[in-house]
């Protein structure tokens, strides 16, 4: 079983340890590949005008332009501690119990705009970089990573179930094979008397952090996606299949 997450633009920074080791991380099939994007990302944030046009930046967020150019010298945190966004928090996966932590660590990949796909375990610094950069001389990162990521996911996934909580962009760096189960959290409330569905983004989030620690938590490893709705309603979610493939869990409060 893998469980595909997206990452947060929020993140952990600054503190003391060693630069981040490509030959380290997860799915060494992509160390040239992120070796690539690494310093393509920092050749740009060396002239921080173009880089902050390219990485959609506002002048108020200089910082994060000097932060990409640090890249090989910052200090790497492994990733379980370095994504701080509402998912993330949702999750809390540094205070799960042992055995819980253990299989997120096997079962759960981060996609990302630099290093294509990490792991809990994996040591990495912060960045600023999202999927659907335009990088020069690479061109789209979504385009790159999917040219490059499907050997090694594919290996990764060898049958089992893929469940899907990434949102649409980087949703498109690799597509699961048939057994998987696509996620959406829909928020219901009532509007002038009628029942209506809309994703929220933080409501999105934030159930979508619960309900992998819930999994975690319960041990549970669903063999399609028939199984996964099959636990999820046991952990007391709301749960419609609207199609093959793709479970809608419905909140109505956070």
């Amino acid at each position: 079983m893998l469980i595909l997450l997206p990452p947060s633009e929020g993140k952990t920074g600054g503190g003391r340890g060693r630069p981040v080791d490509l030959a380290t991380l997860s799915f060494p099939e992509l160390t040239t590949a992120r070796a690539t994007v690494m310093s393509s990302l920092i050749t740009l944030c060396a002239e921080p005008e173009s880089a902050a046009t390219a990485l959609g930046l506002g002048p108020t967020q200089a910082a994060e332009v000097t932060l990409n150019s640090r890249l090989a010298s910052a200090p790497a945190r492994l990733a379980s501690k370095l994504y701080t966004g509402v998912l993330y928090e949702a999750l809390d996966v540094e205070t799960l119990p042992v055995a819980a932590r253990s299989r997120l660590r096997r079962t759960t990949v981060i996609f990302s705009g630099l290093w294509g796909a990490a792991r809990f375990t994996d040591r990495i610094p912060a960045y600023r970089c999202s999927v659907g950069v335009n990088m020069p001389g690479l061109g789209g990162l979504g385009s790159f990573w999917r040219r490059e990521m499907s050997p090694a996911l594919t290996e990764a996934a060898g049958g089992g179930l893929v469940i899907d909580l990434r949102s649409g962009a980087y949703a498109s760096m690799w597509t699961p094979p048939a057994n998987s189960a696509t996620v959406r959290v829909l928020h219901e409330r009532l509007v002038s008397g009628v029942a209506t569905r809309a994703v929220v983004s933080h409501f999105n989030k934030a159930t979508k952090g619960r309900l992998v620690r819930d999994l975690a938590l319960a041990g549970a490893r669903p063999r399609n996606a028939t199984e996964l709705a099959s636990v999820l309603r046991d952990l007391k979610y709301v749960v419609d299949v609207s199609r093959p493939g793709q479970l809608d869990v419905v909140v109505t409060e956070l």
